[in-house]
């Protein structure tokens, strides 16, 4: 465990538990960690996926189909050994466990689940999940995606936006609006009327794929409908993901410190070594003080989860800290490497870039603090 772990040298795992983030933890610095300077300008999600497969991380809150069947805290660690490589790596675990097999496991008939979920956990199949739109964004329940009951089968049309990896999606969970009530179906890439153009324009996780998707008359059985009515559906999803989005920033936000403390020792400014500076150590302090209780926040709420006994605004509380606390880390780091830190080969600047985007997907900083402000003084400002 890193130096910086100040605070959760104790875990209080299981030995299977143990074994597990080891055993993530060496695939995620041994194997990614060296792969992803080529995977940022040449993407490759298709093979990482069947690598998350091989290693039966996807899902792992789900407790069959060949997944790990374990808790919410596992569930978060792996996602701070992904992060701690790069945010679209753990965005791309993040969709495919918590908004993609969670909503099909939680919500999906029999059918469904045999149809997808092995596939999903194998890393065969590839899914995203289509709730955000053009003229929406975070006001979903705005969204104009919508369905219609037509001789036996679900007709879909609308359009979504900044889908992960719907530019090579197998499976979609697509939300529209049916009968004024927001429901969620699930489409594959067989059938017709589907386009998935990719966003190619990003300057942020780009070791992830990102596109829209337009759905012009798709033809969906009547058993691909999801047994959810309401908002609940896709923010039970999203609750789940953001609980991993609250660990997954402090990998990000390790990395960086780690990276500026080793840089610290080997960096000579006026006739002495960088960590030796007053300023430094101060700086270093604070952001090793931040990490430790974003870590340990994040840590108990998902325990309460584990244990039925959480609810969103906990999860609001840690998204919106954690990321906002994580970028200042980043931030502060590449201020310390000064020049140094905007260069490939310190790796600062692209955790950096992408924390911005986390900090804003899923709920920004902002859209947290009026759930949490909802949630203080009982009235809604949104």
């Amino acid at each position: 465990m890193s130096k910086i772990n100040l605070l959760t040298k104790n875990l209080k795992l299981t030995l299977n538990q143990n074994l597990i983030l080891d055993s993530v933890s060496k695939f995620c610095r041994r194997d990614l960690l060296k792969s992803v300077s080529n995977d940022f300008k040449n993407k490759r999600p298709k093979e990482i996926y069947k690598k998350f497969g091989n290693m039966g991380i996807l899902g792992p809150t789900i407790s069959n189909y060949g997944c790990l069947g374990e808790s919410y805290k596992i569930y978060g660690l792996i996602a701070k050994e992904l992060e701690y490589v790069d945010s679209g790596y753990r965005s791309m675990y993040s969709v495919q466990s918590s908004l993609v097999m969670n909503p099909i496991n939680k919500f999906g008939n029999e059918y469904i689940r045999d149809k997808y979920l092995e596939g999903l956990a194998q890393g065969e199949l590839i899914g995203c999940f289509g709730l955000t739109e053009p003229d929406s964004g975070s006001d979903a329940g705005a969204m104009k995606t919508n369905a219609i009951l037509e001789k036996g089968q679900y007709i879909l049309n609308g359009n979504k936006t900044w889908i992960t990896n719907s530019p090579i999606a197998d499976v979609f969970i697509i939300w529209a609006k049916y009968e004024d009530n927001i429901s969620g179906f699930v489409l594959d890439k067989n059938m017709k009327g589907i386009t998935t153009p990719e966003i190619k324009s990003k300057m942020s996780l780009n070791t992830s794929a990102t596109g829209m998707i337009f759905l012009d008359n798709v033809k969906v059985p009547l058993q691909n409908k999801l047994d959810i009515t309401g908002m609940k559906g896709p923010l039970t999803c999203l609750n789940d993901a953001r609980l991993g989005i609250s660990f997954g920033v402090l990998g990000s936000a390790e990395y960086c410190i780690e990276t500026a403390l080793d840089y610290s020792k080997n960096r000579k400014l006026f006739g002495s070594l960088l960590a030796e500076k007053q300023l430094f150590q101060s700086k270093l302090a604070d952001m090793v003080s931040e990490y430790n209780l974003a870590m340990n926040a994040s840590l108990t709420t998902a325990e309460y989860i584990d244990n039925k006994d959480g609810n969103h605004e906990m999860i609001s509380l840690v998204k919106r800290n954690n990321c906002n606390k994580s970028l200042n880390i980043a931030r502060t780091c590449r201020d310390i490497l000064g020049g140094n830190g905007i260069v490939e080969d310190y790796n600062i600047f692209r955790h950096l870039v992408n924390l911005e985007t986390v900090n804003t997907y899923e709920g920004t900083f902002d859209i947290h603090s009026l759930i949490l402000g909802n949630y203080l003084t009982g009235y809604k400002a949104f």
